[in-house]
């Protein structure tokens, strides 16, 4: 029988957020860099964002962050763009709520960006409870 050098498994190891309390530095786009709010997830480490010069690329999350660092819809991201590619960019960094509202702050991002509020802003006719009204006259004929 082999014998347990470990301390568990990989459910153990995906329990872990060493680094999540502490204060980061800032990171400020550079050149070939662009911030991106996620307007939605496509799955296979692939979403759709909107970027800060209006146009919606398709990123991908590399390797490094892929598992690590979970992205939703309407969080705020560095991405590279890519020469060959204008519709495409690559995931570089996400930032932490705060740092978006700093970002803000500092002026870096336009009044369309919205931290942490969902990427779609299609919907802003309806309020968003999920309900219908109907007058009387409708319940009626029910």
């Amino acid at each position: 029988m082999p014998k347990n050098k470990g301390k568990g498994g990989k459910n153990r190891k995906r329990g872990k957020n060493e680094a999540d309390d502490e204060k980061r530095e800032l990171l400020f786009k550079e050149d070939g860099q662009e911030y991106a709010q996620v307007t939605r997830m496509l799955g296979n480490g692939r979403l759709e964002a909107k970027c800060h010069d209006g146009v919606a690329r398709l990123c991908h999350i590399s390797g490094k962050l892929h598992k690590k660092v979970w992205i939703a819809a309407g969080d705020i991201l560095l991405v590279g763009l890519r020469d060959y590619q204008d519709g495409k960019a690559d995931v570089i960094h996400k930032y932490m709520p705060d740092e978006a509202r700093l970002l803000k702050a500092y002026g870096e991002l336009n009044d369309s960006f919205r931290p942490n509020e969902g990427g779609n802003d299609d919907d802003d006719d309806n309020n968003g409870d999920g309900y219908i009204e109907f007058e009387d006259a409708d319940v009626d004929k029910i």
